[in-house]
């Protein structure tokens, strides 16, 4: 009979499908009290025992009899990866059906993963002191550490002391406060530091040090003032004392001083101070939302009962003060937030309001900070010196030990779902770490999701609406303007007379004006008039945009550019033609407008330095910007009370996408930007440009009327058979040979297609849609085609599986090395 032993399952650190799979390897004798869930191990992998990192997901004692590999040593002292953290690694892994790795590495924040290394460094302590009580082993490493300057690597002291249990060891020394345990990578990120100089004698050692360096003024002058100052800056006390490098490094090398690397925290905010945000005094409906939130976090815990909201208010109805003032009471509870929002970088007044109410007891987690920052960010979280973490869909991941309160704003906008593997939906991430660490989750809109606002209505979350603003105004006036009009009295400008003269009024009126139009660059299409010929990436099968600011044409898909044409790259022809209209030609045709008015233009263009996003908004607050222009950056999180006027240009291209989700998006839109009107003292009005005046969603949109929109919206959905209705998977397909992503995608069709048959599946066409060219078919030179599945007449766990079968568990039998292959459950993009 074999003896128990006590196996780790692990998770090497290899993003590939043969890998992806749960190891097992014994833990030898002396790691036995060390090693934990969640730690990151190293280990001997393959024939030739490589040594790899893997994530320990369990431990379990069992007899085997196979003869284990044993995990070499550990890489964490503390565990990485918490009980929850792993739960839901577990969760994604099956609902996404990605990688076991790909999960793991959403809960890390980029550049730690295979590239951290522990510093460990002596503290300064009492030896002789009563309570100070070592072992031979925490001897060795104070010993260890003395002799190396007072610091070493991790790494340095596994191979100087071979002591079998160091880890369990340094944690011993952490805690009685005479070693700390520091983080540092040899990667691209490195922990921001400081060199100081520092005194290292004793004050009795004072007059001799002195004696000795009476001779060099310069050293003499240093060791007075590190008498009196104890430590400095190298490079204050070279401008203050007007001395040199070399005058301090002889100083250190007598043993006078020491040099000393103190971490400066990196600072998210671009060291820019926020005003106090006062509490506001809840309207009516605010405050019912907020006591009834507030009820929830009182409730006794009870498994047929979810603490889910969604919060339905028009824009300008005061929902971030809900938010700011039920965290408030999280707070006092001694728990903590998460709020997301569609892009951090986009709202920055939101991440200023919460500064302002709640001081530094913030982080930040979004795509616009360095990978420096964001891991900053991360260890103050993850060491409990936050209480809000506010960030884009990467922040509902943030390693919060007590959360008490899951907040998501604009829960409606796209960008919450990834379009990298794994292709995760931040609320459903969020709906089940609310479930798993019992906490409230609050959805908030003025445009509701149809599958969040269609839940609400099954009761599945708890609807509070909010049909009033903040402030005694109403909701601008939308009047819509028909385009096909415009044409028929001669206006073949894209800005209509009506938008026109009431933009001049307003500038005279000195009230500030938001114009919309969702296409960068100057001209869309660039063409010769000669023989028709239009100017294509010729890596992507979209057309260039012509971009005035350096004169290229560009490729918004593959980021391709060029000097734009004079000639016809066809037919040589001069007669060459930049038609359509982006911002920057929109910005144009506003200058000759109203030369003396100030533009301002808010794109992926303009904003492309770092800060620069926040200097525009900036100086529009301050009124420095009489117009601004922008993308669907503008329709997110603005609040300015002096926006009295904005203009939707051509809501068209949104509305006539090849996406059954287009007549939501276009009502979606049109509310969210004309919500930056009209939110001061001062009514507003838009004016909302289209070819499609007669369209249901167009019409909503213009009575602000979201209910009947929904209604007839769900109809549709329903008839048509698509979500909420059903849960829709896509197989996404691509590679450089085109016919080789035919063949292959033609493969899987035919082989899932023969399973659903012999499942009893009579109406396919309900299920699988395809095989289909993607809606553009190449892309950065690679081909793309796709299949679509409805778990209609099918459940959702079977269409699962079967898809498993083929993309995953037999993907080296059913797809050539060629052909990159991703699944996408409920996709957001279908182009």
């Amino acid at each position: 009979m074999n003896p128990k032993k006590i196996i780790a399952q692990v998770i090497v650190d290899r993003n590939v499908y043969n890998l992806d799979k749960l190891f097992d390897y014994l833990i030898p004798a002396h790691l036995e009290n060390e090693i934990k869930v969640g730690m990151r191990v190293v280990l001997p992998f393959g024939r030739g025992n490589n040594t790899i990192e893997g994530y320990v997901l369990n431990t379990e004692e069992k007899t085997s009899s196979n003869k284990l590999k044993e995990i070499i040593r550990t890489i964490d002292i503390y565990p990485i990866l918490s009980e929850n953290q792993i739960k839901m690694v577990y969760w994604m892994k099956k609902k996404y059906l990605c990688k076991y790795i790909e999960a793991i590495h959403c809960f890390l924040p980029s550049g730690i993963v295979n590239k951290e290394k522990k510093h460990i460094s002596l503290l300064h302590f009492d030896r002789s002191a009563k309570d100070v009580k070592l072992s031979l082993k925490e001897e060795k490493v104070i010993s260890a550490l003395d002799d190396s300057g007072g610091i070493l690597p991790f790494e340095a002291l596994v191979k100087q002391l071979s002591l079998n249990n160091l880890g369990t060891v340094l944690k011993s020394l952490q805690k009685k406060n005479i070693v700390n345990i520091e983080y540092t990578f040899d990667s691209r990120i490195k922990m921001k530091t400081e060199r100081h100089v520092e005194l290292s004698i004793s004050t009795d050692e004072h007059d001799k040090a002195l004696e000795k360096v009476k001779s060099a003024s310069k050293q003499t002058q240093i060791l007075k003032y590190l008498f009196k100052e104890k430590t400095c800056r190298v490079n204050d006390l070279m401008n203050v004392l007007k001395v040199s490098r070399p005058s301090i490094n002889s100083l250190v090398k007598k043993g006078f001083a020491k040099y000393v690397d103190y971490e400066m925290k990196r600072n998210p905010f671009l060291n820019r101070d926020v005003e106090y945000y006062p509490k506001l005094v809840p309207s009516g409906e605010q405050k019912i939302a907020i006591d009834r939130i507030r009820e929830s976090t009182q409730e006794p815990i009870r498994q047929d009962y979810q603490k889910k909201f969604l919060i339905h208010g028009i824009t300008g109805s005061g929902k971030t003060e809900i938010y700011l003032q039920v965290i408030e009471e999280i707070i006092k509870k001694g728990k903590q937030g998460i709020v997301l929002v569609p892009e951090i970088s986009l709202t920055p007044q939101t991440v200023e309001r919460f500064r302002g109410r709640f001081g530094d007891c913030i982080a930040v987690l979004h795509s616009s900070l360095s990978d420096g920052e964001r891991y900053d960010e991360w260890r103050r979280i993850k060491e409990g010196r936050v209480s809000i973490v506010i960030g884009a869909r990467s922040a509902i991941f943030a390693p919060l030990n007590n959360l008490g309160i899951i907040v998501i704003d604009e829960e409606h906008e796209t960008t919450y779902k990834s379009e990298q593997n794994p292709k995760y939906n931040a609320s459903e991430i969020a709906n089940f770490r609310s479930k798993v660490e019992d906490t409230v989750l609050v959805l908030g809109s003025a445009t509701p999701s149809v599958e969040s606002f269609y839940k609400a209505k099954c009761e599945e979350l708890e609807l509070i609406t909010l049909n009033n603003r903040a402030t005694s105004l109403g909701l601008p006036t939308i009047e819509i303007v028909d385009m096909r009009d415009e044409l028929n009295i001669g206006n073949n400008s894209a800005i209509s007379i009506k938008l026109r003269e009431l933009i001049k009024e307003n500038f005279i009126a000195k009230k500030q004006t938001i114009l919309f139009l969702n296409r960068r660059g100057f001209s869309t299409i660039i063409s010769c008039k000669k023989c028709g010929h239009v100017a294509k990436c010729k890596y992507c099968d979209v057309t260039m945009t012509y971009h005035i600011d350096n004169n290229e044409i560009k490729c918004h898909y593959c980021g391709d550019r060029k000097e734009a044409p004079n000639v016809c790259g066809e037919c040589k022809s001069k007669i060459v033609n930049y038609s359509g209209i982006g911002t920057q030609k929109l910005e144009k045709i506003l200058k000759s407008l109203i030369p003396e008015a100030k533009m301002g233009r808010l794109d992926v263009d303009a904003t492309a330095k770092k800060g620069a996003h926040q200097k525009i908004l900036d100086r529009f607050k301050s009124g420095d910007i009489d117009v601004l222009i922008g993308t669907q950056m503008i329709s997110k999180g603005l609040d300015f009370p002096n926006v009295t006027l904005v203009g939707i240009i051509n809501i068209d291209a949104t509305l006539n996408l090849p996406d059954f989700r287009a007549a939501e998006r276009t009502f979606q839109l049109i509310t969210q930007v004309a919500g930056r009107a009209g939110r001061g003292q001062d009514e507003g009005m838009v004016i909302l440009q289209t070819d499609n005046a007669d369209h249901y969603s167009i019409k909503y949109a213009k009575e602000h009327n979201f209910i009947d929109f929904f209604n007839e919206e769900i109809s549709i959905r329903k008839e048509f058979i698509y979500p909420p209705f059903v849960v829709m998977i896509a197989i996404n397909f691509n590679g450089k040979n085109k016919e080789e992503v035919k063949r292959t995608t033609e493969k899987i069709y035919n082989a899932i297609e023969y399973v659903l048959v012999s499942k009893g599946i009579k109406e396919l066409e309900d299920v699988i849609l395809g095989p289909n060219e993607a809606i553009i078919p190449r892309i950065n030179q690679k081909y793309r085609y796709n299949i679509l599945f409805k778990d209609s007449n099918i459940s959702i766990s079977t269409l699962k599986g079967i898809i498993s079968y083929f993309i995953v568990q037999h993907r080296k039998r059913y797809v050539p090395k060629n052909v990159s292959v991703s699944i996408d459950i409920n996709p957001n993009n279908f182009m």
